[in-house]
């Protein structure tokens, strides 16, 4: 995927999860499936890219990811809502019902 795809999937969707990881991290292995499910279930309407940060360099540099794991979620084409290393999913979770389901009624 290159920077350019990823902006205009940001421009067209309703809403994007983008999740930053690293091959030798742990924790985004760890976060992965948990993050998933939660999306799966909650926020479906949100399309999910995984993306490697070291393999999409340019793009985790554009989107000023400097560690990872890094959750970043756009909602109507801006950025919603940044989360990283320690995050809560509960917290996320309760940080986009309201305005997810705005968007998906």
């Amino acid at each position: 995927m290159t920077l350019e795809e990823l902006q205009t999937i940001i421009r067209e969707e309703v809403g994007v999860f983008l999740y930053f990881s690293g091959e030798y991290c742990n924790v985004c292995h760890a976060l992965r499936p948990k993050v998933k499910a939660l999306f799966d279930e909650e926020f479906s309407q949100l399309k999910q890219i995984y993306l490697d940060a070291e393999e999409h360099r340019d793009i985790a540099l554009h989107f000023q990811v400097l560690s990872v794991p890094t959750m970043i979620v756009f909602m109507d084409g801006r950025e919603f809502a940044r989360e990283g290393r320690s995050v809560s999913l509960h917290q996320l979770s309760e940080q986009l019902k309201r305005p997810y389901g705005m968007m998906t009624e």
